[in-house]
């Protein structure tokens, strides 16, 4: 009976934990999203990067484009000519590859999610964050790239890939 009351309490602690969490990381908007990391998007409604205060690319990716080629790296990959997409910010979302590549540096998330209204037809779209997870940027062509994402401890050491149990 006390082992009962005790997995009892702790589902109810890791619901208020996700709950907690999920408030503080989920449905943002592109500018909360990219504050979450000390950075500014350059357009609040279409901005798809931007160099953070500690010097990290943050940058805006679709939910629909990642991909797990092994066991502990999400991969993020995009083309900088995306249809119905502003040039001014494909450029700028190059600058910002191109500095992540010849500085080295971290690549932080910002997932975006589209959702359509099959009765208006209105595209309405959600961000939220993955403060658990750091990108470096594998390849980038001039177009095409690469981000390869790992989970990272709370020290910023990247943590070793979680065994499964059968």
């Amino acid at each position: 009976m006390r082992q009962i009351v005790c997995r009892e309490v702790r589902m109810i602690d890791h619901a208020a934990y996700w709950t907690a969490m999920e408030r503080d990381v989920m449905n943002l908007s592109l500018v909360d999203a990219f504050g979450r990391f000390g950075a500014k998007p350059a357009n609040r409604l279409r901005g798809q990067s931007a160099i953070a205060a500690d010097g990290a690319l943050v940058l805006s990716c679709s939910h629909s484009r990642f991909g797990h080629p092994a066991q502990g790296v999400l991969r993020y990959e995009g083309k900088l000519t995306k249809e119905g997409e502003e040039a001014s910010a494909n450029d700028l979302l190059g600058q910002h590859l191109t500095l992540a590549r010849d500085g080295d540096l971290p690549v932080r998330m910002v997932v975006m999610t589209s959702l359509v209204d099959a009765s208006t037809s209105k595209v309405s779209r959600s961000f939220h964050v993955r403060p658990d997870l750091i990108g470096k940027l594998v390849s980038f062509d001039g177009d095409s790239y690469t981000v390869d994402f790992t989970r990272v401890n709370e020290d910023g050491v990247p943590a070793a890939p979680a065994r499964r149990t059968k």
